[in-house]
C-alpha cells in the first residue's frame, strides 16, 4: 500500500476534513503503538506499510508498561489536540482498522495476542471473553 493510499483510506474511514488531518492522526497513532510492540512484531508490521507509517511505528522507544486498550485511547487523546476519549477513540480506530486491513489477518491476530486486552475494537474485530 502507498502511502497516500493509507491515507486516504484512513481519510475515508475517519471522515476526516483533509489529508492533513489524516495524515497526523496516522502517525500520533502508530507512534503510540510502535512503542507497545515487541521488536520482531514491530517490524514485521512496519515491514507492511509505506515508509512514512513505518517510521512512525518503528522510531519509538518500548513502553515501560503495558497498556489497556483503553489507556491506549487515553495516552492517545492527551497527543491530539482538543481530543476527548470518544473522538480519540474513533481515530484510534480510523487509523487500526486499515492498518489491520493492510497487514492482514495472520499478523493482526498475532498482534492482537501480544497485547492486553481492549485492542481488537480498535482494529475492527470482536473480543470474546471467556468464561470465569
Amino acid at each position: 500500500m502507498r502511502w497516500s493510499e493509507l491515507v486516504s483510506r484512513v481519510g475515508e474511514h475517519g471522515r476526516y476534513e483533509d489529508d492533513a488531518e489524516a495524515r497526523r492522526k496516522v502517525r500520533i497513532v502508530l507512534s503510540e503503538l510502535g512503542g507497545h510492540l515487541a521488536p520482531d512484531v514491530r517490524a514485521e508490521l512496519a515491514r507492511c506499510l509505506p515508509a512514512p507509517a513505518a517510521e512512525a511505528l518503528t522510531y519509538q522507544m518500548p513502553a515501560t508498561r503495558k497498556l489497556t486498550g483503553s489507556q491506549f485511547v487515553e495516552s492517545v487523546s492527551g497527543r491530539i489536540e482538543n481530543s476527548t476519549p470518544a473522538t480519540a477513540r474513533w481515530d484510534v480506530s480510523s487509523v487500526l482498522c486499515v492498518v489491520a486491513e493492510a497487514c492482514g489477518d495472520e499478523l493482526t491476530d498475532r498482534i492482537l495476542a501480544a497485547l492486553p486486552q481492549g485492542y481488537a475494537l480498535l482494529f475492527g474485530r470482536g473480543e470474546l471473553m471467556t468464561a470465569a
